[in-house]
């Protein structure tokens, strides 16, 4: 049986909080179906199964030369089984949720995760979330296109009006609806309506045959409303200014020195090198520099990085993560001390902890693992001035592109978008081609100064891992590294 319609009084003031039975009906199951799929997850012995039904809808479309010239719309829809006998885990999906097709994969899941003595199955008892993080007020199914394109087409109109150099825009708008039934053999099922919106804007500017880009973007867990003026106003100088600022940079000369990153992204630095080395699932293994660094001091008192699910509207904002656990405010470094890993449920038994928050996965066809939310470090009490200031020579990083990481280790090579030098305490000519060098932990390490002037970069990141990826944010205020090395002139 295919997916039917939303569930009924699925919206009301923004607060998705369907009946159970038009959850069933909705993904075409019963509580007998669920009970007889759990039953045979577990047969071969299991200590504990679960199942993660899932229907996404999903749009785009994309502005190019003045107009929209390309729409795509589709929908996934599924059940993941999964099994957990001692270390083992047996995972199996189906396209489907016809109970021949769920028993099937219930039956592989089991046999991959074989143990002894089979255990009985309760009935499952609806779970409802203490808050709802992403209350909307107009969701995207019922948003046509027709309504869409009027927006895409103001943001190129305005990029266009910022800049006489503008040779060429290019706009995408996508948004995401997922409905998440989860059912486990521990009495707990729930319900969750996600949703997610992502605009970018890409500029290319021309002067004197000379070509420079720059771009913006903005994602959250956001209905139809989130398209505003405002928005649209802010992204477009944003690109803008990104691009207009690459024909006064230069490639400075490289070397050891101190770094100032800049407030927001520069938490993809956070991010990729020490937010990963905090998955439980590497320090479990042995994998993370962090292995053994639990409850000991790793940087100054003045740090505290946090890992949170918990954020209005934010990307990374669960409600409820994909095993059920509700989403969480979690320390990870708190006044310098690493007090906590991100976990899911398997990493939490084999340390003694409650779960995080942190079980996620890309869809149904996965399994979660721990992964990151919204990853950011807390204000510390200096100015972003004064750390300037304090600089005879070094450079200070504004944004940053793609780089390279070393989980286990933390080693990264990150390309800087945008940035300047500093020279004897004051930013002067912007900078670019170069590459920040370091090692995330000793980075941390290093850190001698944590700014007041924390920032979120609300942009369209995604995390990959074990082939998998999730929507995720990153933020950090201004912060002073000693020193790192400038890949620039030689």
């Amino acid at each position: 049986m295919g997916p039917l319609a939303t569930p009924a009084g699925s919206v009301r003031n923004g607060e998705r909080r369907p009946s159970i039975d038009s959850v069933l009906t909705h993904f075409g199951v019963n509580s007998q179906d669920l009970k007889k799929v759990l039953a045979v997850a577990m047969e071969k012995g299991g200590d504990y199964a679960d199942l993660f039904f899932e229907h996404t809808f999903n749009n785009s479309l994309s502005l190019r030369d003045g107009e929209v010239n390309s729409t795509f719309s589709g929908i996934d829809f599924g059940v993941g089984v999964r099994v957990l006998a001692g270390d083992q885990t047996g995972y199996a999906y189906v396209e489907s949720t016809e109970l021949k097709e769920m028993l099937n994969a219930a039956r592989t899941a089991a046999r991959i995760a074989s143990s002894s003595s089979a255990l009985a199955v309760s009935e499952p008892v609806l779970k409802v979330p203490v808050q709802n993080y992403y209350a909307i007020r107009q969701p995207w199914e019922g948003v046509s296109v027709k309504q869409r394109i009027p927006f895409v087409q103001q943001l190129n109109d305005k990029v266009f009006s910022l800049d006489a150099r503008v040779a060429k825009v290019m706009v995408s708008l996508s948004d995401v609806t997922s409905h998440i039934l989860f059912v486990n053999s521990e009495e707990v099922m729930y319900y969750d309506y996600r949703p997610m919106v992502s605009l970018s804007a890409t500029c290319i500017l021309q002067e004197n045959g000379v070509y420079e880009n720059g771009r913006s973007s903005r994602s959250f867990r956001n209905g139809f409303e989130f398209l505003t003026e405002p928005v649209i106003d802010e992204m477009a100088q944003e690109a803008v200014d990104e691009a207009a600022v690459m024909y006064q940079a230069i490639k400075p000369k490289g070397g050891e020195m101190p770094v100032v990153l800049g407030a927001g992204g520069s938490g993809i630095i956070l991010h990729e090198a020490i937010g990963h080395a905090f998955e439980a699932d590497f320090n479990r293994k042995g994998t993370s520099i962090f292995s053994d660094m639990l409850h000991k001091k790793i940087c100054g008192d003045f740090i505290n990085v946090v890992d949170d699910g918990t954020i209005p509207f934010n990307r990374g904002a669960v409600n409820l993560d994909d095993e059920g656990t509700e989403g969480q405010k979690t320390y990870l470094v708190r006044e310098g001390v690493l007090t906590s890993y991100m976990h899911d449920r398997i990493s939490a038994g084999f340390y003694h902890v409650s779960p995080t928050g942190n079980g996620r996965r890309e869809s149904f066809r996965n399994v979660p693992v721990p992964r990151m939310r919204a990853t950011y470090m807390e204000n510390g009490n200096a100015s972003e001035a004064d750390m300037i200031a304090s600089v005879k020579n070094g450079v200070f990083v504004k944004s940053f592109t793609n780089g390279e990481v070393q989980i286990g280790a933390g080693d990264f090579t990150f390309f800087v978008k945008s940035g300047f030098l500093i020279e004897h305490g004051k930013l002067t000519t912007p900078v670019r081609d170069i590459n920040i060098i370091g090692n995330g932990p000793k980075a941390l390490a290093d850190m001698t100064m944590v700014a007041n002037n924390y920032k979120m970069d609300n942009g369209t990141w995604t995390c990959g891992k074990d082939g998998q990826s999730c929507p995720v944010t990153c933020g950090m205020p201004s912060a002073l590294v000693s020193k790192l090395t400038v890949g620039g002139l030689s």
